[in-house]
């Protein structure tokens, strides 16, 4: 016997975990299901606050526009699997999860979308590569603004490059790849907190040009490198700290 779940009992499943967020949206890109983790993520008190507004409604406009792009390609029927965002919490310190976005088909056309997003949890110290791994993220902490073949990578951990990448993913939850861009990243908002310009810091942080860093850093924090400095540089008082497509 074939049997079905329905979104109001995965929305009761999902309420259950603190670090997952979990969401269903309409055609519109409104909200029709949310866990609570999403809504206390969103400074709410109740899941009717959500329910039936959109991205545009719940965050500030220099995030509420990216997310609303994400959503559509999703529309579209893009299928998002496990890409890197960072948020910001309350008192404005970056966390980081993985998103996963679906379409919602019925009789095969696109009705809306489903999607959860998980905290980036802490490395796995008990796998037996640890130790391995070990080698290549101080490799990749040191060199993150350069170049980096994953050949190089998996000869430092003494592995193929199919084993680093398997291993890597169970331990950290990232790929190398995603890894260097989480730590290239992480020091542009760190500068971007001073008074270089966009371009030295892009290339400062190993992106080829202004452009190329602009994209990444959108795609990841959900705002442009200079729309970050502007929140980053204004007073705590007075503003709803941004929340990243991570809570949405």
């Amino acid at each position: 016997m074939e049997m079905k779940i329905s979104a109001d009992e995965l929305e009761a499943l999902f309420d259950a975990l603190p670090d997952v967020v979990f969401f269903v949206k309409d055609g519109d890109g409104r909200y029709t299901h949310a866990n609570l983790t999403l809504v206390r993520r969103l400074g709410l008190k109740h899941r009717s606050d959500v329910i039936g507004r959109d991205v545009t409604e719940l965050f500030p406009q220099s995030l509420g526009g990216s997310y609303a792009t994400q959503d559509q390609r999703v529309l579209e029927g893009e299928v998002i699997e496990n890409q890197l965002e960072v948020h910001m919490f309350p008192n404005r310190v970056p966390g980081w999860c993985l998103t996963c976005k679906r379409p919602l088909r019925q009789r095969g056309e696109v009705q809306g979308i489903v999607g959860i997003s998980r905290d980036l949890g802490k490395p796995d110290g008990r796998h037996p590569t640890y130790v391995r791994l070990r080698r290549v993220l101080a490799h990749l902490q040191e060199h993150y603004a350069e170049g980096v073949r994953v050949a190089k990578l998996a000869e430092l951990a003494d592995l193929s490059v199919a084993q680093l990448e398997r291993h890597f993913r169970k331990v950290f939850q990232l790929t190398p790849q995603q890894l260097q861009t989480k730590l290239r990243i992480e020091e542009a908002m760190r500068r971007l907190h001073g008074q270089d310009s966009v371009a030295a810091i892009g290339l400062a942080c190993g992106f080829a040009d202004q452009s190329a860093f602009a994209r990444q850093f959108k795609a990841t924090v959900g705002m442009t490198p200079r729309d970050y400095r502007a929140l980053a540089m204004a007073p705590a008082n007075g503003r709803r700290p941004p929340v990243a497509e991570r809570v949405s």
